[in-house]
């Protein structure tokens, strides 16, 4: 199979800040593509596929202890929108990157094709 990889996008009215968020706060690891475009490397993946009225796509992070990267994202100055809360494919939260970026932190009870289910 010639797909070697995922690229993800975020867009964002405040790229710089959120781009020192994601190395910072996030520890990714980057290279420079140029002129400060920074592309960074980003943790194993694994793609659902849900019905739905229209197309799309979302991002969502993962984590193995919920708790403990709430409490580290804070403390580098994340901004989380409440608390963790219980769903049904597992404890999340919403994390508002710079720019206003929602994104979906959570810890999963589902089996998971990367690593051992829970």
């Amino acid at each position: 199979m010639a797909v070697t990889g995922v690229h993800l996008l975020f867009f964002s009215p405040e790229a710089d800040a959120l781009r020192q968020t994601l190395s910072d706060a996030f520890g990714w690891s980057h290279v420079d593509a140029g002129g400060g475009w920074l592309i960074f490397a980003a943790p194993p993946a694994e793609i659902g596929v849900h019905p739905g009225e229209k197309p799309g796509h979302e991002i969502s992070l993962t984590c193995d202890d919920l708790d403990a990267t709430v409490a580290e994202l804070r403390a580098k100055g994340v901004t989380l929108r409440g608390d963790p809360e219980d769903r049904a494919f597992g404890r999340a939260v919403t994390a508002i990157l710079p720019g206003g970026v929602q994104v979906l932190v959570y810890q999963p009870t589902h089996p998971s094709p990367i690593t051992p289910g829970p």
